[in-house]
């Protein structure tokens, strides 16, 4: 629905049908218009509009001027800011919320056509290969073929080495492949060459160099091992920039506001590879329609000293800008499914070979601490991904140590956390991020992660009920693309995982105002309020009214930001 099939405006005497009723036959009665001149530019009538605040959670009418909210409450009191001039939207009974925010999202990547082709989920050897010969007869001139999408566990489950595989289809130049969950890199030998990655290396910070029974190098490169080869791969584009420039503004941001999501949060900007240069370019072009606050990667392999200056240097929140540069990414820790998330207690299975089989970690509790101390003055919150229960219980003792408590600091997955961290979130003032939108994370997989870590710490995964029981501020996100952006499936998926299921009114709180608090911006939007601006988004449906099942197929009709329809 476009705004010309919404928006009618009205003289005064028109108005007082819409808002005081003319019966079904449309029969207009005569309005005198008040005298007051302070009349809206915009008022939005018979909707259900959830305001998400405690004192007034329900309206029916909300009047917008400048792009600011001016009134929210009954059709009558409305009248008042109708003039001439103000356009009247009808909204036919239809529901109203706050725009949505993703507070963890990777809005470059995932759009980007950067990659070459993209290797999905076989179950031979073939299949495989029979995707490497279509790219690489397609892509004849690229430096680096690029791939994306591939899944691990089925890679391994075949009888050749995943690094061979490659081999025997494109022996000449080099091959790397993302894994689905970003957290591996599938490689050939000329990659691992390029990367100077051989027998006797050793594991980089944060990663683990794949090896067979008998220590060879498999061309499986597991977290940050995998993200300096792809580093190589993607300085040999040249174009990287522009092609993350047009996937966002040609697909990301369009499906971003057609979901509803008006604000979100780069969680991995990756600054030496041009992605700032990016984000900054879209906002001086003026194409950038939505609010973003960045977070800068935090290099593992870097110097501190040399990154700290460097991150300092790059923090920017000019006022009425969409575009701020406020937040650090870290990582503690990998993922489960890779045993490279770090736990307190080893892994059931040891098929890295690690010492003591309890993960990785990307920055000890010690560096982050040093961090911390060095860029929370400056205004930088931190965006910490921590998985496992170990990585959590380091971030927040390094929070702890070193924060002065007037950041926002928030650990982003938290899906394996021991109870007695569950009241530290609280009593830190530390904002837990979860991402339950992938099926994956339903509790009927829980039992999927028993192998790796038993029954009982792989039960109650990502305890988005427990945390918020204990007092933690939540917040729900994607993680886009490892799951799916749509945050109706995120609320619904939230609201039935039992036994870690919370309220609707709570999941709309974690995807509106507690999202906007992480962002620094819950004075201006995240809830319906006079004073506040107009960021809000129009529904096909109530989402008190139906199924949580219903939740799902939810559709945004209209998408205002700034009092300006979006959408």
């Amino acid at each position: 629905m476009n705004k010309r099939d919404t928006m009618i405006t009205f003289t005064a005497i028109a108005l007082s049908c819409v808002l005081a009723g003319c019966g079904e036959n449309n029969t207009l009665t005569t309005q005198i218009e008040p005298s007051d001149p302070q009349f809206a530019d915009k008022v939005f009538s018979n909707a259900a509009i959830y305001t998400v605040t405690q004192s007034k959670p329900w309206a029916q009418a909300m009047a917008v001027k400048d792009g600011e909210i001016v009134y929210l409450g009954d059709e009558k009191g409305a009248k008042s800011y109708i003039g001439k001039k103000t356009n009247v939207y009808d909204l036919a009974g239809k529901m109203v919320l706050p725009g949505l925010h993703d507070v963890h999202i990777h809005p470059l990547e995932s759009a980007s056509d950067a990659t070459h082709f993209t290797a999905a989920q076989y179950d031979t050897i073939d299949g495989y290969q029979d995707v490497l010969y279509q790219a690489a007869s397609e892509n004849p001139d690229a430096a680096w073929l690029i791939g994306y999408g591939h899944n691990i566990d089925t890679l391994l489950d075949l009888d050749i080495s995943p690094k061979v595989l490659i081999d025997e289809v494109i022996p000449d130049r080099p091959v790397i492949i993302m894994e689905q969950t970003s957290h591996s890199m599938w490689v050939n030998s000329k990659a691992l060459s390029l990367a100077n990655i051989h027998a006797s290396s050793r594991d980089p910070i944060g990663g683990v160099i794949g090896r067979n029974d008998v220590g060879e190098l498999n061309g499986i490169l597991y977290d940050n091992a995998g993200n300096i080869a792809m580093d190589l791969a993607m300085q040999s584009l040249g174009d990287e920039q522009s092609q993350n420039y047009i996937g966002f503004v040609e697909y990301t941001q369009p499906m971003l506001l057609s979901h509803g999501i008006t604000s979100i949060s780069d969680a991995r900007v990756y600054w030496q590879r041009g992605q700032l240069d990016t984000w900054q370019k879209l906002q001086a072009d003026g194409v950038l329609k939505m609010r973003v606050s960045l977070g800068l990667w935090a290099y593992p392999e870097a110097s501190d000293e040399s990154q700290i200056r460097a991150l300092k240097s790059f923090y920017n929140t000019t006022p009425n800008s969409l575009l701020k540069i406020d937040q650090i990414k870290f990582y503690m820790d990998g993922i489960l499914v890779n045993t490279t998330a770090a736990m307190k207690e080893p892994y059931k299975v040891d098929w890295l070979k690690l010492d003591g089989n309890r993960g990785v970690n990307y920055f000890t509790q010690a560096r982050l601490e040093k961090y911390i101390k060095a860029l929370e003055p400056s205004g930088f919150d931190f965006n910490i991904h921590a998985i496992g229960d170990r990585g959590i219980h380091e971030a927040l003792n390094a929070i702890e140590a070193a924060s002065k408590g007037t950041a926002r600091h928030r650990l982003t997955h938290v899906e394996v956390v021991d109870p007695e961290d569950y009241k530290r979130f609280s009593a830190l003032g530390v904002i837990a991020d979860a991402q339950v939108a992938g099926e994956f994370t339903q509790p009927h997989h829980w039992q999927e992660m028993q192998p790796l870590l038993g029954r009982e710490r792989a039960d109650h995964l990502v305890p988005i009920k427990s945390l918020s029981e204990n007092g933690a501020m939540l917040t729900l996100s994607s993680d886009w693309n490892v799951s799916t952006l749509n945050p109706f499936i995120g609320i619904a998926n939230a609201v039935t995982r039992q036994p870690e299921a919370i309220s609707l009114e709570q999941a709309i709180a974690a995807y509106t105002i507690n999202a906007a608090y992480a962002m620094r911006q819950e004075d201006i939007v995240g809830s319906l309020e006079v004073g506040k601006l107009a960021d809000f988004i129009v529904l096909d449906r109530n989402l008190f009214d139906v199924t949580f099942e219903e939740i799902k197929a939810t559709k945004v009709t209209q998408t205002w930001i700034h009092g300006n329809q979006a959408f």
